[in-house]
């Protein structure tokens, strides 16, 4: 994007947005469903009225930042590795499952076994925007489900820096990977020595100066998630430890509040640049296996996670709650399709596979949850929840 189409790109998506949202509150359908199909309507590969989405690529990835953020405010240290205990046997063996069905699903449309490895290795992995964004508030951070969707979320995030390191870096990507997990402790010291002894006296100095503090809030959640990203983290998992180091602060909450507008404006542009960077016009090369990867997805996770989390005395409800939940694809299987392409590691057909089911299922996921769990934007008004 050059010069003033920046300004003109903005204008198109959120002008865009919000008639495509309009419909979509009038029809009673997820908003998601509305920024996406957007995308796809005005993206290079529909009208091409906003050609360009590196930048807008990059600057929606910011939402997702300020996601685990503001997750991480409101979750308090003890209780989160409470929650990451629990959660770790249900995120390994239900990733091992998924990898082995995701594989065996792609193997017979694909040229290689590498791609079907691939596919299978995204298919690991639940989005956390779906997850997080439609359960209701009060459930995320006062309720047993909200911890324990969180800890199977953050342990997938690490699973998929180690995915991410192995492609890129062969032999060398599986010592970063485990230099990384070594970093993750460093990173946690080093940002709660940082605001126990930086942060909270300013804020106790200047917490009158609303800007200020939300200046410092920014900056500080932006900082530790270069930081992360330094050391061979994700920028997310950067996120969340800034998030969970001043959770403790007693303007945590006004901070959280602060920053969800802010949020929004990120995540709207994120399912944009979904939408807008899958090419339409490829889509019957990998139609087929795409509806049955999906179909994989949609039916096998729920089923999974209700058994597994059963088997740890959760209760059935519950279990089938995060199931449905967290019944999709992820952000990151976008990320390793176009990794994995860019590299050259995978075919085209197989980056098209991963990207249209993820684009299926995070459709139909949304839906699945809408018409039948608590969410905030639930179409039933029984089930409408902030």
């Amino acid at each position: 994007m050059e010069g003033t189409s920046v300004t003109f790109s903005f204008f198109l998506i959120f002008s865009g947005a919000a008639v495509f949202a309009s419909i979509a509150l009038y029809t009673r359908q997820p908003l998601i469903i509305a920024y996406i199909a957007l995308g796809a309507c005005i993206g290079p590969y529909g009208l091409s009225l906003v050609p360009d989405l590196k930048l807008l690529s990059d600057i929606g990835h910011i939402g997702i930042i300020f996601l685990l953020f503001l997750l991480g405010l409101d979750m308090q240290p003890r209780a989160l590795f409470a929650t990451l205990r629990n959660a770790t046997v249900v995120m390994m063996a239900s990733s091992a499952l998924f990898l082995v069905a995701g594989y065996a699903v792609a193997l017979p449309f694909l040229p290689t076994r590498l791609d079907a490895l691939v596919v299978g290795a995204a298919m690991m992995f639940s989005s956390t925007i779906i997850g997080i964004k439609l359960l209701p508030t009060t459930v995320l951070h006062h309720r047993h489900t909200g911890e324990l969707m969180v800890g199977m979320l953050l342990l997938q995030d690490l699973l998929a820096i180690i995915v991410l390191m192995l492609l890129m870096g062969g032999d060398a990507g599986g010592a970063g990977a485990a230099l990384s997990l070594l970093s993750l402790p460093l990173l946690g010291a080093g940002a709660w020595a940082a605001v126990r002894f930086v942060l909270l006296p300013l804020i106790a100095r200047f917490d009158r100066f609303h800007e200020y503090i939300f200046l410092l809030a920014i900056g500080w959640c932006l900082g530790v998630a270069e930081v992360a990203q330094l050391l061979g983290l994700s920028e997310e998992i950067g996120a969340f430890i800034a998030g969970v180091t001043i959770a403790t602060s007693p303007i945590a909450q006004y901070i959280a509040g602060s920053l969800r507008p802010l949020r929004d404006f990120f995540l709207i542009l994120f399912f944009f640049s979904v939408g807008a960077r899958f090419d339409l016009g490829q889509l019957d090369r990998i139609l087929l296996p795409a509806l049955l990867l999906a179909a994989l997805v949609l039916a096998l996770k729920p089923v999974v996670y209700r058994y597994l989390l059963g088997g740890m005395s959760e209760s059935r409800n519950l279990a089938w709650d995060l199931g449905f939940r967290l019944g999709q694809a992820s952000e990151f299987s976008l990320l390793i399709a176009y990794i994995a392409f860019d590299l050259a590691l995978i075919s085209l057909d197989a980056s098209l596979l991963i990207q249209a089911t993820t684009i299926l299922t995070l459709l139909a996921s949304s839906y699945i949850v809408v018409l039948n769990y608590p969410t905030p934007i639930a179409i039933s008004d029984r089930l409408r929840r902030d």
